[in-house]
């Protein structure tokens, strides 16, 4: 049995060529749907990546009690210097978190983007990020550091220009990049100057916190929620960009599987129909090899390889065309939060090539169960007079 399946197959595969029209149905259906379920997946990876790579082991966020994001959060300077005095916390940036006017580029529209009034501390506990051009704000002046995305995204964000919201000018001194991380999307100033500007004097959304190297992140957090000074809880900065990422992708993961599911469906059906078609122009050769004391399990064995064959050809070719085309292509996308945009690059990894070659594999399996099961229970008299 086992030379009769290999035989069987053998030729029925050397045979798909003849077959260019039909075969090609199921490979440019099933590399569509690939193609459409990797691109948004690598989409949902990149927003993840992004958000995720922000964090640092040693840092931490100091958020109001009950707060879910910084826009709506908010801390007293009496609080930031009792975080400042605290056992554990090595350096305290307070940082006010709000939103601003702004063009888009690509679309010419009205957007908005995060803008994050800062004081020096604010490098201190980010030593990842670096300024790329420019120098940075002077404090007291109405001056703008903006990150790479955000200079990209945003219209009037070029070193040497100078844009208006607040009913003020305000003039781009430099140009910062945090290695593709959530900061290249903000728009940085003084803090005084934010304050003042967005009436939040004497108060900021956040507080950065850089933890000494041999303290306890689980201690301070239980040292800060006991002092009665402070209305505040603490959050390690990869669990707050964790909760920030799943908000974003879980989204997009969802509508990558729905629309796959839909085309899926219709390339299963597709497929169905070729194979059911494969099957009509073999009816004689299925017949004569029946006739001849071939059974029924090579059968069935030849006409899935050629289903399996055709929607790996399909996967393929769909995995590729998204990995040369999205994979590190730079985008942005609508923080839900903020109604801010956040920069991020897709990313085409190895675990959504093979969520798409599996996906291809699995829609050519049941795309060609069937005509394979009506090939093999065909009856040889029914088979031999079909021409």
């Amino acid at each position: 049995m086992f030379r009769q399946t290999l035989n069987i197959t053998a030729l029925n595969l050397r045979n798909i060529l003849s077959r260019k029209g039909s075969s090609s149905i199921i490979v440019v259906g099933i590399a569509g749907v690939v193609a459409v379920v990797v691109g948004l997946l690598s989409m949902s990876e990149g927003i993840e990546s992004a958000l995720q790579e922000t964090s640092h082991p040693d840092r931490v966020l100091v958020m109001r009690s009950g707060t879910q994001d910084e826009i709506t959060g908010w801390l007293s300077a009496t609080e930031v210097n009792v975080l400042n005095g605290m056992d554990g916390i090595r350096t305290v940036s307070g940082e006010l978190v709000v939103v601003v006017d702004l063009v888009t580029r690509e679309t010419g529209k009205p957007g908005v983007a995060v803008a994050r009034g800062v004081e020096a501390s604010a490098l201190e506990v980010r030593p990842e990020l670096k300024l790329v051009a420019g120098r940075w704000f002077q404090p007291g002046k109405n001056e703008l550091v903006v990150g790479v995305n955000a200079g990209d995204t945003y219209a009037g964000l070029t070193l040497g220009s100078r844009v208006n919201f607040r009913n003020k000018s305000w003039a781009v001194v430099g140009r910062f990049d945090a290695g593709g991380r959530a900061h290249d999307s903000e728009v940085w100033m003084d803090l005084p100057i934010a304050q003042a500007e967005f009436r939040r004097e004497g108060v900021v959304s956040t507080a950065r916190v850089l933890l000494d190297r041999d303290s306890d992140a689980a201690a301070v957090g239980e040292h800060i929620r006991q002092d009665p000074r402070l209305r505040a809880d603490l959050i390690a900065e990869q669990d707050f960009y964790a909760r920030q990422s799943q908000a974003r992708t879980g989204m997009v993961e969802t509508f990558a599987y729905l629309i796959g599911a839909i085309m899926g469906l219709g390339a299963v059906v597709a497929a169905i129909n070729t194979m059911y078609s494969s099957v009509s122009t073999r009816l004689v050769e299925i017949g004569t090899l029946r006739s001849l004391g071939f059974s029924s399990v090579p059968v069935v064995v030849s006409v899935m390889a050629e289903a399996l064959l055709l929607a790996l050809v399909g996967g393929v070719l769909g995995s590729a065309a998204v990995y040369l085309l999205y994979d590190g292509l730079a985008s942005s996308t609508l923080n839900a939060g903020s109604m801010s945009q956040v920069g991020f690059e897709f990313s085409v990894t190895p675990r959504l090539l093979v969520i798409g070659l599996s996906s291809a594999v699995s829609l050519g399996a049941v795309g060609g169960l069937l005509p394979a099961v009506r090939a093999a229970r065909l009856p040889v008299i029914e088979a031999l007079r079909a021409n």
